[in-house]
């Protein structure tokens, strides 16, 4: 303690014979004055390098000193504190001694019945007066009798209860509560209580993320934080009936290394905590993204290589979340266990034997005699199997014993016949396949059977996209995949169900699955990395030559499809067979498909769309029928072309003069007629003819099911259109999922744009639609300047300045990818307007949009549009495609 706080403040609150009135102002004074200095005393402390543990100690006993002094100073003419009526107690946090700079003060005046107005004034004073010092208090007056009842039907005030903590008064009173809180409302519901705070762990773990490894984490209620370890001492209070963490060690219930577990995990959060109300200046448990950059500096991290020192800090928060979790859900599971000696007598009638010295006792697996893992380590890995093929869990223990053993997975042990049998067994069996995989991982069994899987091991991508860490995304994918298989998505996702069932070697899929990101640990092209990688883990599990060469295949090209579905143009023929070639086998292509799939569905609730699922479904039919059809040639246009224009002819001959109609379609280009169907190009062709009566048509299908709204814009060229198209929809709040852009030889324009909510959404309010089409034939008139609609829209608001990781805004251009068009790839933050912005500076620059594939992944943008320049050529000029790409970086960055 670096003051001598009563001594302070008894000098600085010496009563002399003044009035209550009188004497609060100067008590005020001199309590702000004390709260200030000693605040400052205790971040210049927490700042040099002072531990958790000790900031805590200290700003409670700050604390404790202020509020009795001050509970005294200014209830001394009440006389209520000598008279043991009145108890004055510290409840939650407060009441356990963790107070972090700027926690709630969480107060109960507990009182016998007698003299409520004299308590109520007592209780008043207090109150506003450290309100007044702008601290956060919550309070209760209560009796002994309403501390009984609320707690029989309040758990958190039974909770909250728990932590009670005498500051001042009655001892009597104090210890009467504390006699009822055992008597009257613990020992009798003891076991309700432990079932209710585990149903609240279970849904508070479900509101903040239901993982350790969440993308900006809270450190009091997210999974392996400080709430974790409440929840887990709660519940160890209550069984054992003990008020301090040591007792559980004299009780034979933690170990000492255990209980120092316990203090250091305490210590390490306390001090990040105190960390974030100190940046703040208030309280703030969110670990955002611009407080990870901040407390990663605090703690000493820097950048090295490729690895940003906030990566490093969130890796090391992760393994401390982790190892948190862990003795949190030991002391639980502990607590929750029947007395082990019954076990011991029921289970020697009831236990089943599952073979490898492993039995079923009570829907757990135990291994009794634990000396057979030392004879032959291998049944370290038949204890998963074994677990996963009777539906059972491991029982503590058995937990116990894997950690303990780990140092037995050596290269032997990998290489071994056996242990690859039993790993490749798991995979098969889809039973329980990711709860297995799941406790492999958290046991550190994983990391050590594939020692190159613990270069991903709470490996951070520092930005708003992915959601978890990369072996966590990596589980969550392989989870996917076995949901499918087990039909969970058999109505909405019927074909990749289907695959699913189909595909030959599922398990190997899987793998395939599990590895697909290893090579994120060093840098680089993690793909190609992890393609190398998987052939060396192929090669000790004994894999066949084939299963070895494919699951390099899925690892190396796990990225592609989603890259081609996403970013290129799908009717682009010539682009679909180069795809199908790389395929080689239908067999490649369906398994590629299941792991694109699950590896997007991975990354978080939000990421998987009705709108990428029809791309990657629409990629995944052509490239099929290609690789079915066994021919990589294309196919004679010409022919092609001619039939669907006999076609839609045909469909138009009774309602239009046959001429017109020959000459609109003479007038389409031939990418567009071999793009859609017959019919389709139909009512394209209708649409047209409505020019030029019509200057302009907006024709709108709300598609509900998948998210967005096909908006067809009907009218004639001039320079720069879709570029206005777009800053009208942004001008209007609507965000544009893809374009497909059609200009015709008779100066005509067809652009269908899919679009939606930014909220993903529908948007379905002929008032929004009506103000689009308003604003568009303003614009299209002369009448307004998009420029200045998309500026009156969008002002700069605070809400939107929320800070997230970016990376720097790249442009690549591309002249090989498609043989008509230059291919520019733009990867940008997202922001307002953006999308507008690089459309207007495209045809600033003279450059014709003939395809645009609109791409947002949370905050991050992957625009790629298909230019050609005034003469409907490629930009084959070094010097013009450097200009394009300088011009584009400043819209974007700008």
């Amino acid at each position: 303690m670096r003051l001598n706080i009563n001594a302070y403040l008894s000098e600085s609150l010496k009563g002399d014979g003044k009035s209550f009135e009188e004497k609060r102002g100067a008590y005020f004074a001199a309590a702000r004055e004390f709260l200030e200095h000693f605040r400052e005393e205790s971040k210049r402390g927490h700042r040099e390098g002072e531990d958790g543990i000790s900031v805590v100690q200290s700003i409670t006993a700050m604390t404790d000193a202020l509020v009795v002094r001050l509970f005294t100073a200014l209830s001394d003419d009440l006389q209520m504190h000598k008279t043991g009526q009145l108890a004055l107690v510290a409840v939650g946090g407060y009441g356990r001694r963790e107070l972090n700079p700027y926690s709630d003060l969480d107060l109960m005046f507990l009182y016998s019945g007698k003299e409520s107005k004299v308590v109520e004034e007592a209780a008043n004073r207090l109150l506003y007066f450290l309100w007044d010092l702008r601290l956060d208090v919550g309070y209760s007056v209560r009796t002994l009798s309403d501390c009984v009842e609320m707690a029989g039907g309040d758990l958190t005030v039974k909770t909250a209860l728990l932590d009670a903590r005498l500051l001042t008064g009655s001892e009597q009173l104090y210890n009467d509560l504390k006699k009822l809180m055992v008597t009257q409302v613990l020992s009798k519901r003891s076991d309700s209580f432990i079932s209710a705070k585990l149903d609240e762990l279970k849904k508070r773990r479900e509101k903040y993320g239901s993982s350790v490894y969440i993308l900006e984490p809270n450190i009091k209620e997210g999974e392996g934080c400080l709430r974790d370890l409440h929840t887990a001492m709660w519940v160890a209070k209550i069984k054992y009936k003990v008020d301090e963490p040591r007792e559980l060690v004299i009780k034979g219930v933690l170990s000492e290394e255990e209980l120092g577990l316990y203090y250091s995990s305490l210590n390490y959060l306390w001090r990040i905590r105190n960390e974030l109300h100190y940046l703040a200046g208030r309280k703030n448990d969110q670990l955002t993204f611009d407080a990870q950059t901040s407390i990663a500096r605090f703690f000493g991290y820097e950048d090295s290589g490729k690895t940003l020192a906030v990566e490093q800090f969130m890796q090391d928060f992760y393994l401390h979340a982790n190892r948190v979790e862990h003795f949190s859900s030991l002391l639980i599971t502990k607590c929750t266990q029947r007395d082990e000696g019954k076990r011991k007598i029921l289970g020697y009638f009831t236990r089943r034997p599952v073979g490898d010295g492993c039995y079923v006792v009570k829907g757990e697996l135990v291994v009794p005699d634990e000396s057979v893992i030392a004879k032959e380590p291998v049944r370290l890995m038949r204890i998963f199997e074994h677990a996963q093929k009777q539906g059972v869990t491991l029982a503590l223990g058995t937990k116990r014993l894997v950690r303990d053993n780990l140092d037995l997975v050596n290269d032997k042990f990998r290489r071994s016949k056996e242990a690859g049998t039993s790993f490749v067994n798991i995979l098969q069996s889809e039973k329980g396949l990711a709860e297995t995989l799941q406790q492999m991982h958290h046991l550190g069994f994983l990391n050590r059977f594939i020692p190159e899987f613990e270069r991903i091991y709470c490996k951070v991508q520092h930005d708003a996209y992915h959601i978890y860490t990369v072996d966590t995304h990596t589980l969550f994918a392989v989870e996917e995949i076995v949901k499918l298989c087990r039909g969970d998505h058999a109505d909405t996702l019927p074909l990749l169900t289907q695959l699913a069932r189909e595909v030959d070697k599922r398990w190997l899929l899987i793998l395939a699955v599990m590895l697909h990101d290893i090579g994120k640990g060093g840098g680089g092209g993690h793909a190609e990395i992890g393609a190398e990688l998987s052939k060396t883990i192929a090669r000790r599990l004994g894999l066949t030559r084939e299963d070895t060469e494919r699951l390099q295949f899925l690892v190396r090209h796990h990225l592609l499809l989603a890259h081609i579905a996403q970013r290129r143009d799908l009717h682009d023929e010539r682009m679909i067979i180069q795809f199908a070639r790389q395929m080689e086998k239908s067999e490649n292509l369906k398994m590629l498909y299941l792991l694109t799939y699950a590896d997007i569905k991975a990354v978080g609730p939000e990421v998987w769309t009705e709108w990428k699922a029809l791309l990657l479904q629409e990629l995944y039919d052509k490239a099929f029928r290609v690789l079915e059809r066994g021919d990589f040639k294309l196919e004679a246009s010409g022919d092609r072309v001619r039939r669907v224009k006999k076609t839609v002819f045909e469909l138009l001959a009774d309602d239009y003069p046959g001429q017109l109609v020959k000459d609109e379609l003479q007038a389409l280009s031939t990418r567009h007629l071999l793009s859609y169907s017959p019919e389709i190009i139909a009512a394209h062709v209708r649409t047209l003819l409505r020019l030029p009566k019509e200057q302009m048509v907006v024709q709108l299908a709300h598609e509900v099911d998948k998210g967005y709204t096909n908006c067809t814009v009907c009218t004639y060229d001039i320079p720069g259109l879709f570029s206005m198209i777009t800053g009208v929809v942004a001008a209007n709040g609507m965000n544009i999922l893809g374009a497909q852009i059609h200009t015709n030889t008779n100066e005509k324009v067809l652009d269908i744009l899919q679009v939606g909510s930014p909220q993903g959404f529908v948007i379905t309010e002929e008032s929004r639609w009506t103000r689009f089409q308003n604003d568009l034939r303003q614009v299209l008139e002369g009448k307004v300047k998009v420029s200045a609609l998309v500026a009156k829209r969008h002002r700069p608001s605070i809400l939107s300045e929320k800070a997230k990781p970016t990376v720097p805004a790249r442009v690549e251009i591309d002249n090989e990818v498609s043989s008509d068009y230059t291919v520019i790839d733009i990867y940008a933050h997202d922001k307002i307007g953006l999308l507008y912005g690089i459309t207007s500076t495209l045809t600033r620059l003279g450059l014709y949009i003939g395809v645009s594939k609109i791409s947002t992944k949370v905050d991050q943008v992957a625009d790629v549009f298909y230019v050609k320049d005034i003469f409907g050529q490629k930009i084959m000029n070094p010097g013009k495609l450097e200009e394009i790409r300088k011009e584009l970086l400043d819209a974007v960055d700008g």
